[in-house]
């Protein structure tokens, strides 16, 4: 994944947040039409209380500073990777088992390596629902506490070939209420239920549009669609 990506203030983001259970009459949730790493991001979570929209960092290593937290740019944490999830050492270990999130988009860009094509891929007719992980920060001097979170990402997907070719962001289905359940969930520590999830799989139709540059977004060709699997 490329790492930038946006959400609008549109029905399809409101309907998706009404599928995961969302409250949508009483929430808050930061839009923005181009979202970077280190953005602060909303992310859907559930402790042992309920279900809520939370601000993170997109960056899941966090270090301490005198005041607060920042991004520990010695690692490109913004996204993880899926065979690092079930290795102990890997930053997402603990996460994937214990803080998982999805993060709510509208549509995120890709392009391949080494030049300068760029595509914005949309899903057709609703938001897109990215499976995350999340951190919780607490400063011991300050009592600060922050979320940080992750984008789980896949091998690449045949469908995508001449538009990203080395990774596939994770897309969880918003209207399969069991498998949100249990990606939600804390209590679900059984990862081996989400084997079927690291595989790359176009949950949603998807639109792409050739674009010039991530930052502008302005269309330098036809839209054509890209069918769900």
């Amino acid at each position: 994944m490329c790492g930038r990506y946006n959400v609008i203030d549109d029905p399809a983001v409101h309907e998706l947040c009404r599928q995961v259970g969302i409250d949508t009459s009483n929430w808050q949730i930061r839009f923005s039409d181009d979202i970077v790493p280190t953005s602060v991001i909303s992310i859907i979570r559930e402790d042992e209380q309920q279900r809520r929209i939370d601000d993170a960092i997109w960056w899941l290593l966090l270090e301490r500073t005198d005041t607060g937290w920042k991004p520990n740019n010695r690692y490109a944490t913004f996204n993880t990777r899926y065979d690092k999830l079930n290795s102990p050492r890997s930053v997402g270990y603990k996460p994937f088992r214990q803080s998982r999130c999805i993060i709510p988009a509208s549509g995120f860009i890709e392009g391949l390596e080494g030049t300068k094509s760029y595509y914005l891929l949309e899903a057709a007719n609703e938001a897109i629902a990215f499976g995350g992980l999340y951190r919780t920060w607490v400063h011991d001097a300050t009592g600060e506490m922050v979320h940080s979170a992750s984008i789980i990402t896949l091998p690449p997907h045949p469908k995508l070939k001449g538009i990203h070719e080395k990774a596939f962001p994770m897309m969880l289905d918003a209207s399969n209420q069991e498998l949100i359940d249990q990606w939600l969930s804390p209590r679900m520590r059984d990862v081996s239920v989400f084997e079927v999830l690291l595989k790359p799989n176009l949950v949603a139709p998807l639109r792409a549009t050739p674009i010039d540059r991530p930052s502008k977004k302005n269309p330098t060709g036809e839209a054509f669609a890209i069918a769900a699997d």
